[in-house]
């Protein structure tokens, strides 16, 4: 695999817009064309929701494995991360995440981990766009999530919904196409037990974090150093 990665690419796109006339002929839509059908959200999914699922799946996350899931518009991906730890009583060493948004539930969910001692390191990488339009939700990820030293927060361009999960013996890689908090829409995913698909997607997740992290974490060395020059 490929270790040099260029993430500072400049694409122009021309974008067009048309303005749709739904004022088609009646005869029209009845011979050709099918008005569509207004959509009915589903009930949000509950966190024991998650639970349950974990239950079912959380013995077939064996090395080697993979699975592919669907899931329905409510489904808060985020509880997912939280019963997969609780449910299966599984220490995590280091968690990575890449995702465009998240909501405080979302953030209260992972402070739990941390506080739980089931999660260690987090590093979390969110998209600029949310980091420039929700700034007072991301005091709130300063405030609950960095804890004793053990939370790094990364701000770039990205669109990927990616989890990476170390533990003392596997590693874990959950991606697909749902943010961290529900959209109301259907979501798909997989897991898969895969150190080398691990190592691949850490590696150029450490080189956002590495470049883009918003936590300068050496200061609290200099200060330790100034209390005992002083």
């Amino acid at each position: 695999m490929n270790d040099e990665f260029d993430f500072n690419i400049d694409i122009d796109i021309e974008e067009e817009f048309f303005d749709v006339d739904l004022s088609i002929e009646d005869d029209l839509i009845e011979n050709r064309y099918i008005k569509p059908k207004l959509y009915k959200k589903p009930e949000s999914v509950k966190y024991y929701n998650a639970v349950k699922f974990v239950d079912e799946m959380k013995d077939k996350i064996r090395n080697g494995d993979r699975l592919f899931c669907l899931a329905a518009g409510g489904f808060i991906f985020g509880d997912l991360i939280e019963a997969l730890a609780v449910q299966a009583n599984m220490l995590i060493e280091e968690m990575t995440i890449s995702t465009l948004s998240l909501s405080k539930n979302n953030v209260d969910s992972l402070e739990n981990l941390i506080v739980g001692d089931y999660l260690r390191k987090l590093n979390l990488i969110i998209s600029d766009y949310f980091f420039s339009h929700n700034r007072q939700n991301i005091q709130y990820v300063y405030d609950k999530l960095d804890i004793n030293n053990s939370f790094q927060l990364a701000v770039a361009s990205v669109h990927t919904k990616i989890i990476l999960i170390k533990t003392k013996n596997k590693k874990i890689v959950i991606s697909g196409s749902a943010n961290l908090r529900s959209s109301d829409s259907i979501e798909c995913f997989e897991i898969e037990t895969n150190e080398e698909l691990y190592d691949f997607h850490y590696d150029w997740h450490k080189k956002i974090i590495d470049t883009y992290k918003t936590i300068n974490k050496s200061i609290r060395g200099k200060k330790l150093w100034q209390v005992v020059a002083d």
